[in-house]
């Protein structure tokens, strides 16, 4: 029987058909719900559970948030679009669909090459598969596009992260509660306060699902990677039924990555950030259990890198290859950098052995992927020898002289170590 259209029966001097009597059998469920559920929190736990009620009371479809345009690499796209969700899930508002850029000229405003969102990834799947917790909105579902209320983020040493949170708090009550849209001016969403766990942004890169030219490219690369494999395996008579696996390689050796972490290494007196060709293709030849023979995909940026003999000084039964070599440099030349990227990430995320720079952010993204990945699988202890779609940072000396084992920790308060790298990469 459905409780809200039954016959009107009286309870506590008051009608079950009633507004008042309904909000009072909810706040009953609610207490019987915090008693079951969180009898063992501490104060200070149980204060941030109240605020996230009172910030959370529900996703409305009829308030919105628009952001700035997302710029940067790939990765640092991603994480600013997460941040720019958790923003507008903070506000309760919808986050209008974003625009991303596709090119990486991101000091020069007219050349960013603006591309929409859904032309990177799907629109309504992120809704169906974030339904509850994220939602993204059309310009057109806006009633009034002159009526935008400006919301100026703070910048500078002064404006700490608590002055940050406290300005969000602050616009999700009235009087800003009552604008139709906010508009957030200023600096890109990756350079925001963090003020959300890993966990919630995770929530968010799982419901980021490529659109489907893009799926069916990195299709054809990673079929071609295991032909290659394949081959190479009936050559040495080592053929097996199920597909060749592979390693790829985030080989951050180009020009302008050189220069970068070397100042990262200056400002944060640590040496583990710089890799040079030699120690990467040491370390990975030094991964235990690799199979041989075994092909060895290697992600990199073709256009900025200087040194033309990344396929040279393999060992014995590691078959490198970059796209020319492979055959399927055509595939990327057709899209912009966001795109080759997006397909790039992709080979990578689905190799059996993945190997990258624990201060790249694509490295740092795909280790978070391949870590949940090997969580829904049952795995408690995700640094186990044994656990499936292994990854590992090659600049960082791990056991055996091969590349140091690596996860993510799901448990962080924050993405810091992931927007910014980390040599403490949890194995």
């Amino acid at each position: 029987m459905d409780l809200w259209n039954c016959e009107p029966r009286r309870l506590c001097g008051c009608y079950w058909n009633s507004l008042a009597c309904k909000c009072l059998a909810l706040l009953v469920i609610a207490l019987i719900v915090r008693s079951v559920f969180l009898p063992n929190l501490s104060g200070y736990d149980v204060k941030i559970y109240l605020d996230l009620v009172d910030i959370h009371y529900g996703l409305r479809e009829d308030k919105f948030l628009e952001v700035p345009q997302i710029v940067w690499g790939l990765n640092n796209q991603k994480i600013a679009f997460a941040r720019a969700c958790l923003t507008a899930r903070m506000l309760n508002r919808t986050l209008l669909m974003p625009s991303l850029s596709a090119s990486l000229f991101y000091k020069e405003v007219d050349r960013l090459q603006p591309i929409s969102f859904d032309k990177v990834f799907q629109f309504e799947r992120f809704n169906a598969l974030c339904s509850g917790f994220a939602r993204l909105g059309r310009y057109t579902e806006l009633s009034n596009r002159t009526e935008v209320f400006e919301l100026r983020k703070g910048s500078g040493r002064k404006w700490t992260s608590e002055r940050d949170l406290e300005q969000l708090r602050q616009f999700s009550k009235d009087p800003y509660n009552r604008y139709e849209a906010v508009r957030i001016v200023g600096k890109n969403p990756f350079l925001w306060h963090d003020h959300w766990p890993v966990k919630e942004y995770a929530r968010v890169f799982e419901c980021l699902v490529l659109v489907d030219e893009i799926t069916k490219e990195a299709d054809k690369v990673i079929s071609r990677i295991r032909d290659v494999g394949q081959e190479a395996r009936e050559k040495s008579e080592s053929s097996m039924l199920q597909p060749a696996p592979y390693v790829a390689v985030h080989m951050r050796v180009e020009k302008d990555w050189m220069i970068h972490c070397k100042k990262m290494e200056q400002r944060s007196n640590i040496s583990e950030i710089c890799s040079s060709k030699e120690e990467i293709i040491d370390r990975v030849g030094n991964i235990v259990g690799l199979s041989r023979p075994s092909v060895v995909y290697l992600a990199v940026a073709d256009n900025l890198l200087e040194d033309k003999s990344i396929l040279n000084g393999w060992k014995e039964g590691l078959l490198a290859f970059e796209k020319k070599k492979l055959g399927v440099n055509g595939i990327y030349e057709k899209y912009p950098y966001l795109i080759k990227s997006a397909i790039d990430y992709e080979v990578c995320l689905r190799a059996e052995f993945f190997v990258g720079n624990s201060f790249s952010t694509f490295s740092s993204l795909i280790v978070l992927e391949r870590t949940q990945r090997v969580i829904r699988m049952g795995a408690t202890n995700t640094c186990d020898e044994d656990v499936r779609w292994p990854s590992y940072a090659y600049n960082v000396l791990g056991d055996n002289g091969g590349p140091k084992r690596w996860t993510t920790n799901m448990s962080d308060s924050s993405l810091r170590a992931i927007s910014y790298g980390s040599n403490k990469i949890s194995c």
